[in-house]
């Protein structure tokens, strides 16, 4: 049990749990996109650790770019977007795939890929460590999940709460 700010956090998922669920993702990624120009396209902040993990085991070397956005006030989703880093790469006939700490409602999702839609790119898929399928309300296709889990806030592995937890190695649950 950890404390942060005035929550409490149980261990959820521990960090050899993740890895391993990591690999099989890069492993896969990297068998679908061999021979193809991609671009991984991380949803900053929460992603940036997952994606360089990602990365590093990957057997293909792909292109990487940021995506800056917020839907979230405190532990809860706002159920609005705002955009606070654009994306400046050129994606004309490439292949983008998004990279997600974690999808609940699809909001944050949806916006990407309106915003995705006039940039030229050979296809836009989907990747998410984490899904929480009880909430997800879009019709959007998620390409690759790495773990569905339940309906509980999470911290740890790059997600926060209030700025506070990403460098935990594990995944901690609410403590409600």
């Amino acid at each position: 049990m950890i404390q942060i700010e005035d929550k409490k956090f149980k261990k959820y998922l521990d960090n050899k749990e993740i890895e391993e669920i990591v690999s099989q993702l890069a492993d896969q990624i990297s068998k679908d996109y061999q021979d193809k120009t991609v671009v991984l396209l991380g949803i900053l902040n929460g992603s940036f650790i997952f994606l360089s993990d990602l990365v590093k085991k990957m057997s293909i070397d792909p292109e990487i770019s940021f995506l800056k956005l917020a839907s979230y006030d405190g532990q809860k989703s706002t159920g609005k977007v705002k955009k606070l880093i654009g994306l400046d790469e050129d994606l004309d006939q490439k292949h983008v795939l998004i990279v997600e700490d974690i999808v609940d409602t699809g909001n944050t999702l949806a916006h990407i890929i309106s915003s995705l839609e006039n940039e030229g790119a050979e296809s836009v898929k989907i990747l998410t460590l984490f899904h929480k399928p009880d909430v997800y309300n879009k019709s959007i296709p998620i390409d690759y999940i790495g773990k569905s889990i339940p309906n509980d806030f999470v911290i740890g592995y790059g997600m926060d709460y209030k700025g506070y937890g990403r460098s935990l190695v594990d995944l901690y649950q609410i403590e409600e």
